[in-house]
């Protein structure tokens, strides 16, 4: 049959040889394509990285300080992140339908904070992620924990059902109150957890031999914030994990317990995105942070 079209007016480019698509993430050349959009989802195409916003605390430990009203006091930070991390709660009661930024959704839990941590269990079913239209699952990891086994387990059977489904995982190494956080140990934490499937996996930064961790680990290591610090040492941090190569950071506390929480997202995003010094960002942090009083100020009284 002639193609009902054909007037001679066709290109076919003859002269450029197509290429194979290329998504540059760290380990991901052999995934599938559902699996490798859902990965763009979460990690800025353009500089590789990612800013997350944890959120996901109250799963162990309640109402946890600043997160105790999603809706006031973090959907306003929402449009600063590339991903929020938090539960399936929180996601369904509270993040509204039209929020178009991609999600990254704790996948484990069990005990709170007034048990043992690491006797966790997989706490979401594969199919309910998909429903949600989530980007990826995260799941905890207690490597050298009570329970160490039965989480690198729940990894594994999460890893599993999202290769099936082209769901990504990310594995989260947790640290008991009695283990040093050392170099040694993460770097011996994120290599199991690559080396067992997790498509990206989440770590702690310390200052010393840092880059030994990322260069050790075949996946993404997206920086965990951790405790509460001043802002600068937050910057400090954030700068100092992703010019030692991790791919974005995943903070909570830092950012929704600053005093301007705004101003903080914002500045952490110039840093993670656009490799900002710790320096400008604080400075372009007092800036927002001071408009944001002015206009508290100016606001007419109801």
């Amino acid at each position: 049959m002639p193609e009902a079209d054909d007037n001679g007016q066709k290109n076919y480019h003859l002269d450029i040889p197509m290429k194979n698509p290329e998504y540059g993430l760290r380990g991901s050349s052999a995934y599938d394509w559902g699996m490798s959009n859902r990965l763009a989802r979460v990690f800025n195409p353009d500089t590789g990285r990612t800013l997350m916003l944890a959120i996901d605390h109250g799963y162990f430990q309640g109402p946890t300080t600043g997160l105790e009203r999603i809706d006031v006091d973090i959907l306003p930070l929402a449009p600063y992140a590339d991903a929020l991390m938090l539960t399936r709660g929180i996601l369904r009661s509270t993040v509204p339908p039209t929020y178009q930024k991609s999600i990254v959704m704790r996948a484990s839990g069990g005990p709170s904070i007034l048990k043992e941590l690491s006797n966790e269990e997989i706490a979401v079913d594969i199919e309910d992620a998909l429903r949600m239209n989530v980007s990826a699952l995260a799941v905890q990891v207690f490597i050298g924990g009570e329970y160490e086994t039965k989480s690198i387990n729940n990894m594994t059977r999460l890893v599993d059902m999202g290769l099936r489904y082209g769901m990504p995982v990310m594995a989260v190494t947790a640290v008991g109150r009695d283990m040093e956080r050392n170099a040694k140990y993460f770097r011996l934490a994120c290599r199991i957890c690559a080396e067992l499937g997790a498509q990206f996996v989440k770590t702690y930064y310390v200052p010393e031999d840092f880059e030994t961790v990322t260069a050790s680990c075949p996946v993404p290591i997206v920086m965990a914030g951790g405790k509460k610090l001043p802002e600068l040492d937050a910057l400090k941090m954030a700068h100092n994990a992703c010019q030692q190569g991790a791919a974005g950071v995943d903070m909570g506390r830092n950012i929704f317990q600053s005093d301007a929480p705004e101003a903080m997202i914002a500045a952490v995003r110039r840093v993670v995105h656009e490799n900002w010094n710790p320096a400008e960002a604080l400075e372009f942090y007092e800036t927002l942070k001071s408009e944001g009083a002015e206009k508290k100020d100016k606001a007419p009284s109801k």
